[in-house]
Order: C-alpha cells, then sequence, then structure tokens
C-alpha cells in the first residue's frame, strides 16, 4: 500500500482521538433552537418567516442572501419565536431566527427511508439539476469555510478533471467524519458520484489518513468494483485537511498563490460529510439542518459522536458527555488547532460546527509570556505554504501592510503549526490573522477603485 502525504512543512502531534470507537448517536431535540442567518462565507441568509409562524423540520427560514449565501432551514417543527440578535460561535451578536420546539413533524416532501438510492438508477438527475438540488438545500462545506457547495458545482467548462473527496480529519480530537465514514459509507460514495456527474468528470477520490484503517478499508471494500473512484491512504500530518495540501498529497499538484483555487490545477475538494449532504440534497430532498458533531476532552468523563439538529446549543451536548469538568475550561467550537473559543455556551451548532472539544489547563489551554525570537527557523520549516510565519508576524505587528502583502501573507491558511512549534511562546498566528485580514481589506478596497 503506498501511502501519500503533502510535500512542505506540516507537523505530527498526539492525535487524542477519544470518540473513534463511539457510534454515532441522535442528540435530544433542543427546546428551543437558535439559527444563525450567517452560517456560510458570503451574504447572510434573509428571513422569509415572521413570529408566530409554524414551521415543520425542512422548512426553509430564510433564503439565501446572494450568489455567495445559502439559505437556512428548519431542523425542528415548532413556532417561530422571534428574529433577534444572538452570541453565534465568533462571539459575536450575530441576527437569528428562534423557534419554539413543539414535536418532530418533518415535511413531507423528505425522503425518510434508509433505502440507498443510487445515482446509476436516477439517468434524469443532470448537472444543472443536481446543482438546483444542492443549492436549494443549503449545503455548504462542512469541513471548513462554509463555502455554498452549488458554486463549487459549477466550476468553468473543461477546467475540473477529478473531485477529491476529504476525509482526512486531521486535527486532534476530532472524529465526525471517521464515523460518518464507517456508519454511511455507501451513501458517501454515492455522493461523491453525484459530485462527479455535476462537475463532469469520471475519476473521484477520496483520500483518508492512515490513522483511520478502519474507514481505508469499509470505503475500499464499498468501492472495489468502481474503476471511478480510488481510495488514497495519506501519512499522518497535520494539516493534511487542507484543500491544497490534500491536493498536492493526492495528486502531486500545487494549487498556485490566491487568487489562484483548486479548479486552477483541476481539482475540486469537498469534505466527506459534504458529500453526504449532497446524496441527501438530491437523492432524498432533504435540506442540510442536522449534521454529526464530536463532543470531547481529555478530562471529560466521556466522550462522543452526536447526530446534532442545528440550533442546539454547545451547552446540551456538553451536558451528554456528562457537563464541563471541574477547575479552568477552554471550550472550542472545533478542534485545538483551528476551533474557535465560544465565549458562551448557549452558542448554538451550525452547518460548520464538526466538533465542541473541552480543553483544560492541564491541556497547556494557558499561554506563556512570549519571548524574544531566537532565530530557530522552526515556524519555516512546518509552514505547509511554505510562508515565512516570523516575518509575516512582524510585518503585521509594525503595520508594514505593503511587506506584509509582498511576503504573501494572504496565502496563509492559518493553520497554527507555527505558534504551535514556537519555543518562544510567540503569538506568530495572531498577529498574521490581524494583518491578513487588514491587507484583504485593502486589496478589495483597491480593486473598488476607479480605473484612471
Amino acid at each position: 500500500m503506498k501511502i501519500k502525504t503533502f510535500k512542505i512543512g506540516g507537523i505530527h502531534m498526539a492525535d487524542h482521538k477519544l470518540a473513534a470507537c463511539k457510534a454515532i448517536e441522535p442528540a435530544p431535540l433542543p427546546q428551543r433552537a437558535v439559527f444563525p442567518l450567517s452560517q456560510h462565507i458570503g451574504a447572510p441568509a434573509k428571513p422569509i418567516v415572521k413570529k408566530g409562524d409554524k414551521v415543520k423540520v425542512g422548512t426553509l427560514l430564510a433564503e439565501a442572501g446572494g450568489f455567495i449565501s445559502a439559505p437556512v432551514h428548519s431542523s425542528v417543527s415548532g413556532t417561530v419565536f422571534k428574529i433577534d440578535q444572538a452570541v453565534d460561535a465568533s462571539g459575536y451578536q450575530k441576527p437569528v431566527i428562534i423557534v419554539n420546539v413543539e414535536g418532530d413533524d418533518w415535511e413531507p416532501s423528505i425522503d425518510r427511508s434508509e433505502k440507498l438510492e443510487r445515482l446509476s438508477s436516477h439517468p434524469e438527475l443532470d448537472a444543472k439539476e443536481i446543482v438546483e438540488r444542492v443549492k436549494t438545500a443549503g449545503v455548504t462545506g462542512m469541513g471548513g469555510a462554509g463555502f455554498p457547495t452549488y458554486v463549487k458545482l459549477m466550476p468553468p467548462e473543461g477546467s475540473v478533471e477529478c473531485v477529491i473527496l476529504n476525509g482526512v480529519e486531521c486535527e486532534p480530537y476530532i472524529t465526525s467524519d471517521h464515523r460518518l465514514m464507517l456508519e454511511h459509507t455507501a451513501e458517501i460514495v454515492e455522493g461523491l458520484h453525484v459530485i462527479m456527474r455535476a462537475v463532469g468528470v469520471k475519476r473521484g477520490y477520496i483520500g483518508i489518513e492512515v490513522n483511520k484503517p478502519d474507514a481505508i478499508e469499509m470505503m475500499e471494500k464499498v468501492t472495489t468494483d468502481d474503476d471511478t473512484i480510488e481510495v488514497v491512504p495519506l501519512k499522518q500530518a497535520y494539516p493534511q485537511g487542507g484543500e491544497k495540501q490534500l491536493i498536492d498529497a493526492v495528486i502531486n499538484r500545487r494549487v498556485p498563490m490566491p487568487p489562484a483555487i483548486p479548479a486552477n490545477v483541476g481539482a475540486v475538494v469537498d469534505n466527506v460529510a459534504t458529500a453526504f449532504a449532497v446524496y441527501q440534497a438530491v437523492m432524498k430532498r432533504k435540506p442540510l439542518f442536522e449534521r454529526v458533531v464530536t463532543v470531547s476532552g481529555l478530562a471529560m468523563k466521556q466522550s462522543g459522536n452526536f447526530l446534532v439538529r442545528m440550533g442546539t446549543s454547545a451547552a446540551s451536548l456538553i451536558d451528554l458527555c456528562g457537563g464541563l469538568p471541574e477547575g479552568s475550561n477552554k471550550v472550542l467550537s472545533g478542534g485545538p488547532m483551528m476551533g474557535k473559543a465560544l465565549t458562551s455556551l448557549e452558542a448554538p451548532i451550525v452547518k460548520g460546527s464538526n466538533a465542541i472539544t473541552v480543553l483544560t489547563g492541564d491541556d497547556n489551554t494557558l499561554r506563556m509570556q512570549p519571548r524574544p525570537c531566537v532565530r530557530c527557523a522552526k515556524c519555516v520549516g512546518v509552514c505547509p505554504m511554505g510562508l515565512e510565519p516570523y516575518l509575516l508576524a512582524t510585518a503585521s505587528a509594525l503595520g508594514d501592510w505593503e511587506r506584509a502583502e509582498r511576503e504573501y501573507i494572504t496565502s496563509c491558511i492559518e493553520c497554527g503549526s507555527c505558534q504551535y512549534t514556537c519555543p518562544s511562546a510567540r503569538p506568530l498566528l495572531d498577529n498574521i490573522r490581524k494583518g491578513k485580514a487588514t491587507v484583504m481589506g485593502i486589496i478589495k478596497a483597491r480593486r473598488q477603485q476607479p480605473k484612471p
């Protein structure tokens, strides 16, 4: 078995996959569900319901607010309580729709049967129809930034040669994709076929790290007679789940600096959970209103993987695992490398919520006092984008935005490898994030200026 990986940088760390052997369990319905209107990159969704309206599971609550946007559907049945502001995972007050839960009545258009629908039995599903169903269902990327999936399914004609599914899940603690690959293997493969038909290619890959041998075995078993799909075992390394690193590992092509995207090297990349959601959207007419979420932490009484309705609070999932441990805790939406610390445990689960990770003081959640740079160049060696993090961080701290742009700060994927390895505990990523946001704003403003 040939094991592949990406060529530049990367780090190795304890994976702490505490919930890898825990089967997916349905989480209880919330008493009140909170639906942020910004669960994706792009324009927020626009509410089409009002206070007092009755909704069912799958009812459209808010329509897409633009081309780069996605609709929001109810995950519960009940009554719209109000349209208001509430704190989400970002820590800021954002527009939300709040629904009081009353029973569990589903929209009749959703196929709730467990029968596997194969794309080969549905020749009427052409690319246009697939894109429309994915768009209507509000499917977004479920392993990263939350980009509306239907846009990815419309690359320029002839630009794409293959589809790569991301089954890497390289962050510590998170096991939601792993369990999904074990328990819904066939549906994910069918979802891959749906995506391949939409973008017009005959070649698909599924990249999985070797610390998930059971998932590799299951995927190989399901695709054994399918010569259009190859399961690619990958060396365990972080951040191999980044789409640029995954493309490098699987098909040995490097995506150029921004504004280049995977399609520029002939690939479309989607997460395995996204492929599952595409299958449900296209073959079952099911909007994206629930997902698998890992709840884990070394000090937690137990860890688990739960099928969670959107709008459920992080607090209720933590309670399912025995509550917060004693002492100081940091609760993250996501994993310890790229997750965001929650300012409120009432923050709701959204489309991009793959994990709730609870770290205690023993997990090095408290930062050390930064010390002077010792010029060790470890941050340079581990950067998967081939950048110089110490230089980008310094330029950002000094406000030298021209230098930061010149040194390709917009290519940073914010993986945190530099800060993780820094022996001087310098806040490299913090400064780079600030600089990247500033430089991207400068570039946007420059593009909007009228040409002389």
